[in-house]
């Protein structure tokens, strides 16, 4: 795999109109409201985005040499969780909330290069544990250098030991472990060698064109100690090499943080500690971050203007995360949907997905005030992730397009052809208490949507930790699901766990020409031609709605920043769960 390749590679990503860096002001009638990197992605093509065009504000300040060079250094940044994770082992369970909490404590092979004037389009795997990588001519063979000056915390056992391989050795056997339901997207890895303790080789069963990006998704490998076998129980206590030391969890209660002083990137962290406040309820949440008593917030859409209003100085920032929201079937062989590929196009008919985007992002109103916002629809593959996204109602979607539109007179028509002319009863199911109310009011939505066909609903609204995402997110369920599927920061992650043969195939979808396609975008090296083959996966899949994409998580989703926050235009892959070690270390503290 030559040099040259990956020069291709990474020009290829690369945005050609981007919104990102200091904040923007947009008329928003009587409230301007001021805007910070409102974007959607990757955007090669510059009108893919959906975005509206922002009014031009003062010339930017030249960036100075060093972007830090007055910043401040002290202070406790105050954020939320909706809720606690089922463990704190990142390697314990698939929740958002654990994956999260690791990139505070835990340090990768790899990381993205968020930093100062880092555009979104732009963010590629750089080493973080790692120092080097190299491949052979025939990309099968990866060898991986450690930096030689890698420590874990200071805490016992480990005692802030160096890193090596016997770290790494033990952190992949947990990542590939049969216990482990991620495993299945580093299954194209044959095999690791440790020839000594700074170096790891990867043996490939075949050329994979995201190998970095696996190794920095943050869902996957964390460089845990050997230690956490049995020398201290990382369920109670977590002990990294990352940005963030653990002071306490109290569940129910939150997180309490401080900075690694031995981190590797000298002076950084910028603040002395993070705490983590665990607030469930939303209105509670913005209560608190009106107050001034949290710095940060997600902001449902049609609180935006309120909230500028009460608080004039609020920074706000929007993006279309890689958040695919996504409605799927049981794998049952006498459910009416794997009776007939017509049951499944007419659950998708049945969806108004712009009036779902409007009632999630209240796109209406933040047009008519000005503000930027994205319309998009997801694919297989989301929105927010424009590089490998195919738009549902482009030319290029092909016959399959028409499953996207809503018409349920259609869907009722294809009922009936399936053998289903008064429609079905069946169980409808999602989490209520970890999303937020505006996936809530979606989930609510798509109940009178799928009624309207003839499909009879019984709702099971699901405890997230207990029942969601431990039964019905790994396929142990009967009837219709709503849910997010997990932002992989690079797109080949949405096929490998859709349509080959693991414990997150939701639906247990076993086809061929899928699996092969999904395989092949792998091994794919020339970036135009695997761009093509997500596109055959996306029309494939919707010509037979295996999985269903709707428009939760194809809005413009918003955070807002207390004012006193500086340096929020580092921003790492959208709706990845890195931020602990990407952003925040690199964020200062100015409060009067």
């Amino acid at each position: 795999m030559s040099g040259s390749y990956w020069d291709r590679f990474w020009k290829e990503r690369r945005t050609r109109r981007r919104f990102l860096g200091g904040a923007t002001a947009l008329s928003a009638g009587a409230a301007g409201l001021a805007l910070v990197g409102c974007g959607g992605g990757d955007d090669d093509d510059g009108g893919l985005s959906g975005l509206a065009t922002p009014t031009p504000g003062p010339q930017a300040t030249p960036t100075p040499s060093d972007p830090f060079a007055n910043a401040k250094r002290g202070g406790t940044y105050r954020i939320v969780f909706t809720g606690d994770p089922p463990s704190i082992d990142p390697y314990g369970n698939l929740s958002f909330l654990t994956k999260g909490y690791a990139a505070y404590v835990y340090g990768r092979l790899f990381k993205y290069n968020a930093g100062p004037g880092v555009r979104q389009a732009d963010l590629r795997p750089v080493p973080d544990i790692a120092e080097s990588a190299e491949a052979s001519p025939d990309g099968l063979t990866w060898t991986i250098k450690l930096k030689p000056n890698i420590k874990f915390h200071n805490i016992a056992p480990v005692n802030g030991r160096t890193v090596d391989t016997d770290d790494v050795k033990y952190s992949w056997g947990r990542a590939t472990a049969e216990t482990n339901t991620n495993r299945s997207q580093v299954a194209f890895v044959d095999s690791v060698q440790y020839p000594d303790k700074q170096t790891v080789v990867f043996k490939l069963k075949e050329p994979n064109a995201a190998f970095l990006d696996v190794l920095a998704d943050a869902n996957l490998v964390w460089i845990m100690p050997k230690e956490a076998e049995g020398g201290f129980d990382p369920t109670k206590t977590s002990i990294g090499s990352g940005p963030w030391m653990l002071e306490s969890y109290t569940p129910s209660v939150g997180f309490k943080l401080k900075k690694n002083p031995e981190w590797y990137m000298s002076g950084f962290p910028l603040m002395d500690g993070v705490e983590i406040s665990i607030i469930p309820e939303y209105a509670n949440r913005l209560a608190q971050f009106q107050a001034g008593n949290t710095d940060a917030e997600g902001l449902n859409a049609e609180d935006l203007v309120n909230v500028k209003s009460a608080l004039p100085n609020v920074q706000l920032y929007g993006e279309v995360s890689q958040l695919l929201g996504f409605v799927y079937m049981d794998s049952k062989p006498d459910s009416p949907w794997n009776k007939d590929p017509r049951v499944r196009q007419a659950i998708s008919m049945s969806f108004d997905r712009d009036g779902l985007l409007d009632l999630q992002y209240n796109i209406k109103k933040l047009k008519e005030a000005g503000l930027a916002v994205s319309e998009r629809w997801n694919n297989l593959i989301p929105a927010g992730l424009v590089r490998f996204w195919l738009d549902p109602k482009s030319a290029e979607q092909g016959e399959s397009a028409k499953y996207f539109k809503y018409d349920p007179a259609e869907a009722k028509k294809l009922l009936a052809a399936a053998g289903y002319p008064d429609g079905f009863s069946t169980v409808y199911q999602y989490t209520a208490n970890r999303y937020g109310s505006g996936f809530n009011a979606a989930a609510e939505a798509k109940i009178q949507m799928l009624n309207a066909i003839g499909i009879k609903t019984s709702t099971d609204v699901q405890d997230y930790s207990s029942k969601y995402i431990t039964q019905t997110f790994t396929g142990n369920f009967t009837g219709i699901a709503f849910g997010y599927q997990t932002p992989f920061p690079e797109a080949g992650g949405y096929p490998i766990r859709f349509f080959t043969n693991n414990q997150l195939n939701h639906s247990r979808i076993n086809d061929p020409e899928l699996e092969q396609l999904a395989r092949a975008q792998q091994r794919e090296l020339d970036p135009e031609k695997r761009k093509q083959l997500f596109f055959d996966i996306q029309r494939k899949n919707a010509e037979k709605m295996y999985y269903i994409p709707v428009s939760a998580g194809a809005g413009t989703a918003w955070t807002g920043y207390r004012e006193w926050v500086k340096n929020i235009d580092i921003q790492t892959v959208p709706g990845a769960y890195s931020a602990g070690t990407e952003e925040v270390p690199f964020i200062w503290l100015d409060r009067a």
